[in-house]
């Protein structure tokens, strides 16, 4: 685990929960240079004085707060952190609400965060209460010279800090094209709903992250080392036809996409399960039948 990105505590009410902050997530994206097509040199990042032209050393570059055209107040490092010497160091925790609540558009980044010195039984029962209560703790935290609203959420025997984007950030949905809400208007019928609740069963399966992974990624640095083993590094090559057409928008027999993915995963072995599935839902169905007319009766 790479060094804590701050050090500081979790406020709420008149509790401080000592906490280290580290990283939760990574780019993971393909480290790629900019070179010149026509001798494949490296391509340099020049950073020059627009004044004189002069390329600047690294140490001679600051920060600074245009405040007036042409001119500039210096903000240094001190000054990032003497703004708001509490907010810099403190996750405060301002309100607890249901994580169900909290739509998935809002979530950004994750932070993990671990116990500090002297922490441990302040951070295990935080961590407990909101597990117990399905409750995440709402509120901010300084990151990188910004204030982010914040959700502290348990995972399994860690205190999660998720970053989340203010309502200002979230784009309007009221322009959006979306079908009613009706599905008998849309046409679509109870065997069709019926054989899609019947694939979503069958699909359905544990979380496992662990199984999933950027097969993309993996494709294109297999083409650049193939490309590199026969010697090709300073040419392209000619695109390569795709193994299966590409996918265009069309019109659609629902039911029929629906009957072939359900036939397809019969083929694989889900067809005994499945029936399990579908009998036991139609005995509940009939148990449900016979309470209603119980009821009628009486």
């Amino acid at each position: 685990m790479p060094r804590a990105i701050w050090k500081g505590a979790i406020s709420f009410g008149l509790v401080n929960v000592p906490v280290n902050l580290h990283s939760g997530s990574s780019e993971n994206q393909l480290d790629l240079d900019l070179i010149d097509k026509r001798d494949y040199a490296p391509v340099g990042y020049r950073r020059v004085n627009k004044r004189t032209g002069k390329e600047l050393a690294a140490a001679d570059i600051v920060k600074g707060y245009e405040y007036s055209k042409g001119r500039y107040v210096v903000v240094s490092e001190e000054d990032m952190r003497q703004a708001n010497v509490k907010a810099t160091q403190t996750v405060d925790i301002f309100a607890f609400v249901q994580a169900a609540e909290v739509p998935p558009c809002y979530f950004e980044r994750p932070y993990y965060l671990e116990p500090g010195k002297r922490g441990d039984k302040g951070y295990a029962l935080l961590r407990e209460v909101l597990e117990r209560t399905g409750k995440v703790g709402l509120g901010s935290v300084v990151l990188h010279t910004r204030q982010h609203l914040a959700l502290l959420i348990p995972v399994e025997r860690m205190l999660l800090l998720n970053t989340v984007r203010y309502e200002s950030e979230i784009r309007p949905r009221d322009e959006l094209k979306l079908p009613g809400a009706s599905l008998d208007k849309l046409g679509v019928s109870r065997k069709e709903l019926e054989m899609a609740e019947r694939l979503v069963e069958e699909m359905s399966e544990r979380w496992d992250p662990a199984r999933y992974h950027d097969t993309y990624r993996e494709d294109l640095m297999a083409r650049i080392k193939a490309k590199a083993k026969a010697g090709k590094t300073h040419e392209l090559t000619a695109a390569e036809q795709p193994s299966e057409p590409r996918k265009t928008a069309q019109v659609i027999d629902l039911m029929a996409l629906l009957k072939d993915s359900l036939d397809k995963r019969d083929t694989k072995g889900g067809g005994k399960q499945r029936a399990t599935r579908t009998k036991a839902r139609g005995k509940k169905r009939a148990n449900a039948s016979e309470r209603k007319q119980a009821r009628k009766r009486a």
